[in-house]
């Protein structure tokens, strides 16, 4: 019976918890967008805290880091991401390809870095793919410290990083991993997207030579046209808006149960298990003004006389101890004591033989 009220306990406590409660704002599996698999702030942070364009393939890739959730092709295992690098002029275009199959790479985002030649200022953002976020999905990191790789892209020495890596052939610290569902894999990723940056997300691109799209690495959604944003998404933009929806759909659920603010939420968390049946639910307000006796009704009122368990069988004593004791010696004794002398008789009668 412990057992049973000690799990019981502990089922109420998890889910009456206000973590628990903030399931309702989240991404379910159930209507994950593949999008959801690949958090942008997530690479444009680890970017910025590379050392060069290498090390952040690897950070990309790192099983310990679990920047990505990408499993395009379906085998149950996070897809490696490889990096490749092409630079004309002031560009650097820094392209992110998952390796699907042998010889099929899926393009999942791009990275610019542009040098502004009037102030000599460098500047990154990061777009996603078009069939994968939507066009124009894009997001620029503010660093509060430009990292110092940033650079090595101006220097006439510099050689742009190309990926040697592909189906099958893999770097030894690379180990798959299985993916997980995009609402955990958000709240996973969510602790390597530095709060000291800034994110813009917005729709202009400073490099508007770049196309998103190399139909020679867009494998995954030549082959599923119909997995495409626009036909998975029907009437959404890109990713932003698709984000904005979401948001909007989840206030008015959590309005729709009564829930308008964070005291909402953590009081709706509380009074789980009350659940309205059309019908005013209310809560004892005092407790009982008596407690039931903690003791067994068949317990007798008055303890035993004896200690001895009543089941025992009880030995039978005289209820009164005799008045005299009986005498030891006998009740008449002989008035004379008898001599100690032989008895009488004549010398004569005896005869020795």
């Amino acid at each position: 019976m412990k057992t049973k009220l000690t799990k019981l306990f502990l089922f109420l406590l998890i889910i009456n918890s206000p973590i628990f409660a903030q399931d309702v704002t989240t991404i379910n599996a159930s209507n994950g967008d593949i999008s959801d698999n690949l958090d942008l702030e997530a690479v444009a942070s680890i970017f910025g805290e590379s050392k060069d364009v290498e090390d952040f393939e690897k950070r990309l890739n790192d099983p310990s880091l679990q920047i990505s959730n990408l499993d395009l092709n379906n085998d149950g295992e996070v897809d490696y991401i490889r990096v490749l690098e092409t630079a004309e002029g002031d560009l650097h275009t820094i392209a992110l390809q998952a390796v699907i199959g042998k010889d099929l790479y899926q393009e999942v985002a791009t990275i610019d870095v542009v040098k502004d030649k009037k102030n000599s200022t460098t500047q990154v953002q990061v777009v996603g793919n078009v069939d994968m976020y939507g066009p124009n999905y894009c997001i620029t990191p503010h660093y509060p410290v430009v990292p110092v790789f940033f650079t090595f892209f101006w220097m006439a020495t510099y050689r742009p990083y190309y990926s040697p890596f592909h189906w099958g052939y893999h770097p030894p610290y690379f180990h798959p991993w299985r993916p997980y569902p995009p609402y955990r894999y958000h709240s996973n990723v969510n602790v390597h997207v530095n709060v000291n940056n800034n994110y813009s997300h917005n729709n202009i691109r400073i490099n508007n030579n770049n196309i998103n799209v190399n139909k020679n690495n867009n494998s995954y959604f030549n082959n599923n046209p119909d997995k495409k944003f626009d036909k998975r998404n029907p009437g959404v933009s890109n990713k932003t808006e698709l984000n904005k929806k979401r948001k909007t759909s989840a206030t008015k659920t959590a309005k729709n149960k009564g829930i308008n603010n964070k005291s909402d939420l953590q009081k709706a968390a509380k009074d789980k298990g009350y659940k309205s049946t059309g019908r005013p639910v209310t809560k004892p307000g005092t407790k009982p003004s008596t407690k039931p006796s903690s003791k067994p009704s068949t317990k007798p009122s008055t303890k035993p006389s004896h200690k001895q368990p009543s089941s025992k069988p009880s030995t039978t004593r005289p209820s009164t101890k005799p008045s005299s004791k009986p005498s030891h010696s006998p009740s008449a004794r002989p008035t004379s004591r008898p001599s100690h002398s032989r008895a009488a008789t004549p010398r004569s009668s005896y005869r020795r033989h």
